[in-house]
């Protein structure tokens, strides 16, 4: 019945025939589809054992591990040996510690302390060029020439100091100025005896001509 129902693409005299001619080809054409080969591989690759197993790593792993274990032996007879026993030798370590360069080393220290000294000396002899005595001079100079410039008095801590400079330097000038004057005073107390005496010595010497 299904080929009564059937429309073929092209015209044809019996239905049923290119119904049944239709479905073989289809049915072959889908078997060729389902046994066709890919021409991509895309299988994954075979697993080879040896490379798997890595023998030859495990061996040399296997010949570490005995090594270990027969020094881990030998070392532990050793230990029960040297504890049933006083030992075979001595470890007391009283060695002194020896260097290649330790005399290098005193010579240079030797040599350091040495220009330290010299050094230390010429620091010690030389003169400042500097006087501070006269740096100290100016700078009260100086102070006492502010307070008699300022209006105001100063309230520095250097006042004290200023102040007995300038009484120090008011006192050697107040000196001065005496010594001057009574210098002064000699002088002219001279001049005026000499100058009373020569009109009497002209006197005489004109009764003495007479």
């Amino acid at each position: 019945m299904q080929h009564q129902a059937y429309q073929p693409l092209l015209p044809c005299a019996n239905k049923y025939l290119q119904y049944k001619w239709d479905k073989s080809c289809y049915e072959t054409h889908r078997n060729r589809v389902q046994t066709a080969k890919a021409t991509i591989n895309t299988t994954p690759p075979k697993v080879y054992s040896h490379l798997l197993v890595k023998g030859k790593k495990q061996k040399l792993e296997e010949d570490r591990l005995s090594t270990i274990q027969r020094e881990n032996h030998m070392l532990l007879d050793k230990i029960n040996h040297i504890m049933k026993t006083t030992g075979r030798t001595d470890c007391k370590n009283d060695y002194v510690q020896k260097s290649l360069i330790s005399g290098k080393r005193q010579q240079d220290l030797l040599q350091i302390v040495k220009e330290n000294q010299l050094m230390f000396q010429r620091l010690s002899q030389c003169r400042a060029t500097y006087s501070a005595e006269l740096w100290r001079n100016q700078w009260l100079e100086n102070l006492n020439l502010m307070e008699n410039i300022g209006r105001f008095p100063s309230t520095n801590s250097t006042q004290p100091s200023s102040s007995a400079s300038s009484k120090k330097t008011s006192k050697t000038s107040k000196k001065s100025i005496q010594a001057d004057s009574l210098s002064k005073d000699k002088k002219t107390g001279k001049h005026e005896e000499e100058e009373k005496d020569k009109p009497q010595s002209e006197h005489k010497s004109s009764e003495s001509n007479e």
